[in-house]
């Protein structure tokens, strides 16, 4: 099974309001001439573009059983996720997944899932790497009264999106730095209590949005940094390295998912050979990426249409050692 069969599924699409029409026209009318110019650029999109935005849900089982088979590693959250989606089905009823933070080695797979999971529930996805965050405004935004603040990633997911519940990945939030002033993790002790996120505030902007439909997923290789108030709000779910046979299928996933996305990946067969598959068997997925990506290159040099085992290589991501004299 490969991730060609992994589809996005039909979806039901309800509209959502993520933020009051009147409290952005007052907001805006209360802006005096010497405020910030992208604060009131910000007022007035929101006004032209309105504050109704996509709320999708799959309208029936989505195939978790091709995504398990795809991510053989990830069937704990996946048969979880299926548990809340069947409690939606046939129902007017919005889906409503707990926040989810993955555990696991790095390049193990945990944003590629995220990525798919996206896929499968026919919505966006908002990427955030928390290991090169300062600062506490990377999601909740920053004040106008700064220079070059602006709207954080909440907000710009959200109001510019299409989508009121789209997968937003915190990843690596073991590794979020800040200082005594700042801290990067703050704003997820609101965004993560369905209750308070639903009139989440930005610094920016400073009016409530409506957050309460978001995905959170947060990867991390080690929990014993993260806050015990944001572990508490989250499914925890520790992620092992896949067996052989996984390997192989996330190997095959991951060369579908690039070849489907490139017009000169149709050159390419469907399937990737047994030998290129063993290369790639003893790799994280990250490796494979890289290693696969190359490997189609190197085969198109070589006039094939095909990636054959001498194509894939593993020491891209070794440093080269500096040669002595």
């Amino acid at each position: 099974m490969t991730t060609a069969m992994v589809k996005q599924e039909l979806a039901v699409a309800s509209f959502s309001r993520v933020y009051d029409l009147d409290q952005v026209e007052a907001a805006l009318n209360d802006l005096g001439e010497g405020a910030n110019e992208a604060l009131r650029a910000t007022y007035e999109k929101m006004l032209k573009t309105g504050n109704l935005r996509f709320c999708v849900k799959p309208n029936r089982m989505p195939s978790i059983d091709d995504l398990i088979e795809a991510l053989p590693n990830f069937s704990e959250p996946l048969d979880d996720i299926r548990k809340q989606v069947a409690l939606c089905l046939e129902t007017e009823d919005r889906l409503e997944l707990m926040p989810i933070l993955l555990l696991g080695d790095p390049g193990i797979g945990k944003t590629h899932f995220a990525k798919q999971l996206a896929r499968l529930l026919g919505t966006a996805y908002q990427y955030v790497a928390m290991s090169s965050l300062t600062a506490g405004w990377i999601l909740s935004g920053a004040s106008s009264q700064w220079k070059n603040a602006k709207p954080g990633k909440v907000f710009d997911a959200l109001v510019n999106g299409s989508y009121a519940n789209p997968v937003i990945v915190v990843d690596e939030i073991d590794k979020a730095t800040g200082d005594s002033q700042y801290d990067p993790l703050g704003a997820l002790y609101a965004l993560l209590e369905h209750d308070t996120a639903q009139t989440f505030i930005d610094e920016f902007a400073e009016i409530p949005i409506n957050a309460g439909h978001v995905i959170w997923i947060a990867t991390a290789n080690d929990e014993r940094s993260i806050p015990e108030p944001i572990l508490n709000r989250m499914n925890v779910y520790e992620i092992p390295p896949p067996d052989h046979d996984g390997a192989r299928r996330i190997a095959q996933s991951i060369y579908d998912e690039i070849r489907s996305a490139h017009n000169w990946g149709l050159r390419f067969p469907e399937t990737l050979g047994d030998a290129a598959l063993d290369a790639l068997k003893l790799a994280s997925p990250r490796e494979m990426r890289r290693a696969i990506l190359n490997g189609f290159g190197a085969a198109r040099i070589g006039g094939r249409d095909r990636i054959e085992a001498g194509d894939i290589r593993l020491d891209y991501g070794n440093r080269r050692k500096p040669i002595g004299f």
